[in-house]
């Protein structure tokens, strides 16, 4: 930090929140050229998706693998240094300070701020991969080869479990619960607590470029501070778009299993349009009335359902997979988040750096997220809460749902959940289960209703980042972004079909790629501005 911005710090010119970029034209409030370039280029990358599908599967095909594999040691090295950051900020004095200063106090109670945190951040994931991902693993540490979700799985993670099962199911959690565990929820905290800090300790706009003010000085306000607040938007809009657009898979898949529901492109059209008007209610309620209610009845029913599970399943080997799968994650976290000399190409490249890149890209909207319902929290109840929480949730989840879908395949060889579709894997696990019908319904439920939190919240940022950092912007840009996210994924779906969507999510991991760059930057940052307040307090 240089000594001018070291010194200025807490006396920003906050007239850049509401300055005179802002024009207002049909009742939005919007932050030139942000909002203008990133809706034209959201546009323009749509329709040349569409007019040049076939050479934009082609290209976005060997960009992912390309990325993943070239970089992976990168990705690895990185993540590695948030975890180490976060470690840093909890034991070490910055951890006393609070965000909003020495006596704010926290906007919502630990239930509610721990709903929106999993609501924005990772229900929808364990609903889709709490099976899939376990049983993946599983299958392919003991020798087995298989594809799924178009990511190769025969991988044995240190070469330790060929053909032993109890092994090959305690590495099969070990990986699991590193790709879902303590290392992306360090790459949310980093964006996130960046955001919460600048914005209620110094007053700028919550936006990305607000953490980039020690390095960057005033300069934020200009190109340098658009490009990164567009390519947020860019990030953040496609990738909710892209998984609206694949999520409706599973909802469909699930009502087909149980019903006999169409899968069409129709329906697929007609249940994106269902929950976009849900999220545009959600929306119009505000983060109060909407986000926070939905995600405290979702993460209410998720509850219920994994406890449920746990009782009637084979609880006995939940408990052992539990305790095994998390002893041999905190055994094998060094060497399974090692960057070089590793033989597993297969995990490092098609799962971990793959898994990274997608985290990195959508850390501009869950971090900011986060920051929004996380004044009043100290740095340390912070990091702590945003990341060893979801670490223990994600152990017990993992457990109780993977678990219960290994069993099954170790006492029948022959048990449906083994070849099950991906997107079918939850429901094929519940079936042998009392109450299958219904519980598979609270399922769908659960999906849908994460999905109308996603898209909601998603929507709150782009609107909070395209009005310059306002958190009270007009109703009707938020609607707009709202619809818009819908519009995309169901014009897609119908249009482009299956290639162009890959395209997209193809798109919204290689942003992980720049913005794994520029989350590093934005750790030195955090550290200036933490360290400036500390050095003023010890002052006083």
């Amino acid at each position: 930090m240089t000594e001018q911005n070291d010194a200025h710090l807490n006396e920003i010119d906050t007239d850049h929140e509401i300055g005179e970029d802002n024009i207002t034209p049909f009742g939005l409030d919007i932050h030139n050229p942000v909002f203008v370039v990133s809706s034209i280029s959201i546009i323009v990358f749509v329709l040349a998706t569409l007019m040049f599908q076939q050479a934009a599967t082609e290209f976005f095909g060997w960009l992912r693998p390309f990325l993943t594999s070239t970089f992976d040691w990168f990705f690895l090295s990185a993540a590695n240094v948030f975890v180490l950051f976060c470690l840093v900020l909890m034991i070490s004095p910055l951890g006393r300070i609070r965000l909003g200063g020495a006596e704010a106090e926290a906007d919502y109670s630990y239930f509610g701020w721990f709903a929106m945190l999993f609501a924005a951040g990772m229900g929808i994931g364990l609903m889709f991969f709490g099976v899939s991902e376990p049983m993946s693993h599983y299958a392919s540490s003991i020798g087995g080869t298989s594809v799924e979700g178009g990511v190769r799985t025969d991988w044995a993670p240190l070469g330790a479990a060929a053909g032993n099962s109890e092994a090959a199911v305690q590495l099969g959690m070990a990986a699991t619960i590193f790709h879902w565990a303590i290392h992306p929820w360090a790459i949310y905290a980093v964006v996130a607590l960046s955001l919460a800090f600048f914005s209620f300790n110094s007053g700028l706009p919550l936006t990305l470029r607000s953490a980039f003010y020690p390095l960057l000085g005033e300069r934020v306000w200009r190109w340098p501070g658009h490009v990164i607040d567009t390519l947020a938007v860019f990030a953040t809009l496609f990738g909710l778009a892209t998984s609206l657009g694949f999520g409706t898979e599973q909802a469909l898949a699930g009502f087909n299993y149980l019903f006999g529901w169409s899968t069409g492109n129709g329906a697929k059209v007609l249940l994106i349009a269902f929950i976009t008007v849900l999220a545009i209610i959600s929306v119009m309620r505000g983060l109060d009335g909407g986000v926070k209610i939905l995600s405290e009845v979702n993460i209410a029913l998720a509850a219920l359902l994994l406890i449920f599970v746990l009782l009637v399943g084979p609880t006995a080997s939940i408990f052992e997979s539990m305790l095994a799968g998390g002893l041999a994650y905190a055994k094998e976290i060094v060497p399974l988040s090692t960057p070089f000399g590793r033989e597993d190409a297969n995990f490092t490249q098609g799962w971990t750096s793959f898994y990274w890149a997608w985290w990195i890209s959508w850390s501009p909207f869950v971090g900011m997220f986060i920051a929004r319902v996380s004044r009043g929290r100290t740095v340390r109840e912070f990091v702590f809460c945003v990341i060893i929480i979801p670490t223990l949730v994600t152990v017990i989840w993992m457990s109780v749902f993977g678990g219960t879908a290994i069993s099954q395949v170790l006492a029948d060889a022959a048990a449906p959940v083994k070849d099950a579709a991906l997107e079918l894997k939850l429901f094929v696990m519940l079936e042998p289960l009392p109450l299958a019908t219904i519980t598979s319904l609270i399922g769908i439920i659960l999906v849908l209703v994460f999905f109308v939190t996603s898209s909601d919240s998603g929507s709150l940022v782009i609107d909070t980042i395209t009005a310059g950092g306002k958190v009270d912007a007009p109703v009707s840009q938020r609607v707009f972004w709202c619809s818009f996210e819908g519009i995309v994924a169901a014009t897609l779906l119908l249009v482009g079909g299956a290639g162009a969507l890959n395209a997209l999510q193809a798109m919204a991991v290689s942003t992980g790629f720049p913005f794994a760059i520029v989350l590093l930057l934005m750790c030195v940052s955090l550290f200036l501005g933490l360290w400036q307040v500390h050095r003023q307090s010890r002052k006083r």
